[in-house]
C-alpha cells in the first residue's frame, strides 16, 4: 500500500482504477506561499517543486511508507500561469482567458520514503480550447460550479469540460492530474505492484 498525499477524488479514482492500494492523506501545503517564496520559476519546475513538498511532508508522518504527492500547473501561452479557481467569477475570468487559446498542463509526481524524495516525473499535455461564448461560459459553471473548484483550469475532462476542447495531445492521465503510467512502472520495480 502506498499514501497519496492528497484527498483529490480524480488522483483518488485513478489509484483505485489501477488496483493501486493506498490510503489518502492531505498534505495541507500552503501553495500561494510556496509559489511567492520560489521567484520566477517555470511552470514545470513549479509543479515538481509543490509535488515534492506536498509528498516530503507526508513521508515524515508515515516512516517506512511511499508517499505520493502530485500537483498540476496550467500554463497559457502567453505564460500566464492558472490557479485553482477561488470563486464562480475566478473560473469566468480564468474560462475567458483560455478560450480560443492552447495551453500547457504538467501534472508531476513526486515518490518520497524516509522523508526524502526517491523518484519523480513531470508530463505535459497540451490543450486547445475552443472559443467559449459568455452563454456557454455561464451554462457550464450552472453545471459544473463549485465541483471544480478544486481543478487547475476549471475542467473535469472525465465530465462536461470535455466541451471546452478543440484538440488535446498528450496523456489522459496527464490531463486528469497525475503521469499515472510511470507511477505504476515505478511502483512495479519497487514491488508494491506485481511486474
Amino acid at each position: 500500500m502506498i499514501v497519496l498525499a492528497s484527498t483529490s477524488a480524480s488522483r483518488r479514482a485513478m489509484l483505485t482504477a489501477a488496483g493501486v492500494a493506498h490510503e489518502a492523506l492531505p498534505a495541507h501545503v500552503d501553495e500561494d506561499a510556496v509559489k511567492a517564496g520560489m521567484g520566477d520559476v517555470g511552470p514545470r519546475d513549479l509543479a515538481d517543486a509543490l509535488a515534492e513538498l506536498k509528498a516530503l511532508k507526508i513521508s515524515q508522518r508515515v516512516p517506512g511508507t511511499l508517499v505520493l504527492g502530485c500537483d498540476s500547473v496550467v500554463a497559457i501561452e502567453d505564460g500566464t500561469l492558472l490557479d485553482k479557481p477561488v470563486s464562480r467569477e475566478d473560473a469566468e475570468r480564468h474560462l475567458r482567458l483560455l478560450s480560443g487559446k492552447r495551453h500547457d498542463l504538467y501534472s508531476a509526481a513526486v515518490i518520497a520514503e524516509q522523508g526524502r524524495a526517491v523518484w519523480r516525473h513531470v508530463d505535459r499535455a497540451r490543450l486547445w480550447v475552443r472559443p467559449l461564448s459568455e452563454k456557454f461560459i455561464g451554462d457550464y459553471l450552472d453545471m459544473e460550479w463549485p465541483a471544480i473548484s478544486g481543478c487547475v483550469g476549471c475542467y473535469r475532462v472525465e465530465g462536461p469540460g470535455v466541451q471546452l476542447f478543440s484538440r488535446m495531445e498528450g496523456s489522459h492521465y496527464t490531463i486528469l492530474g497525475m503521469p499515472l503510467l510511470n507511477i505504476l512502472d515505478y511502483l512495479r520495480t519497487r514491488g508494491v505492484l506485481t511486474s
